[in-house]
């Protein structure tokens, strides 16, 4: 995997992982009834269970390049379009789930088991995940470069939120990310259609 690609890769699951919503939700109270350690283990637990998503996603994506690449060009496309939906709707975003608003319905009580299964229990991550990776795996990639596209998506989001619980102490981190939010959710709105436009437009060439 080229180095560019890798940090493309890298930049876009940053942004995903920094955009507010049920997730920072959880981390966040973890760490605000619990403590700095339940915070940690949440952080962990729902980077596991986003790079699990990423190593099931990736391993089916090769598989599907070798049994039929004409499938995996369809997909492909079907993943860039679903990316500019995507960029779309976060580009009209008037704001994006304050960190504060957690769901009355989510435990505190086990904060890994909490932070795994917020993460590995949303269906839109699954979709996310095949539509991104489908813009990145090559046939020619090897195990070695299908771990790293799983490990950075699992190590970048576990990361992030390892930050946020070692800064949420600070009052005035969680002003700002709800103050920054919007302009969060907009600069990814942007990269994800730039990304699925450049897809799309080397798919056309190909056809052609």
């Amino acid at each position: 995997m080229e180095f560019t690609h890798w940090l493309s890769l890298l930049g876009i699951c940053l942004l995903g992982a920094m955009s507010p919503g049920p997730s920072l939700a959880v981390v966040l109270k973890c760490v605000l009834e619990s403590g700095r350690p339940a915070g940690i283990r949440a952080a962990l637990a729902h980077g596991a269970g986003v790079g699990l998503y990423g190593l099931l996603t990736v391993a089916g994506l090769a598989g599907l390049i070798a049994t039929n690449p004409t499938v995996f060009r369809a997909l492909q496309v079907a993943g860039a379009l679903y990316l500019v939906y995507l960029g779309i709707r976060a580009l009209r975003s008037g704001g994006p789930a304050q960190p504060t608003d957690t769901p009355a319905s989510s435990p505190v009580s086990r904060p890994a088991v909490d932070g795994f299964m917020v993460a590995f229990l949303n269906p839109k991550l699954a979709v996310f995940m095949l539509a991104l990776f489908s813009q990145f795996l090559q046939p020619s990639f090897g195990l070695l470069a299908k771990g790293l596209m799983a490990l950075t998506v699992g190590l970048t989001d576990a990361l992030w939120y390892c930050l946020v619980v070692l800064l949420v102490s600070q009052p005035a981190f969680v002003a700002r990310l709800r103050n920054t939010a919007t302009v969060i959710e907009r600069c990814f709105g942007v990269i994800l259609i730039a990304l699925a436009v450049s897809v799309l437009a080397n798919s056309l060439r190909d056809v052609l």
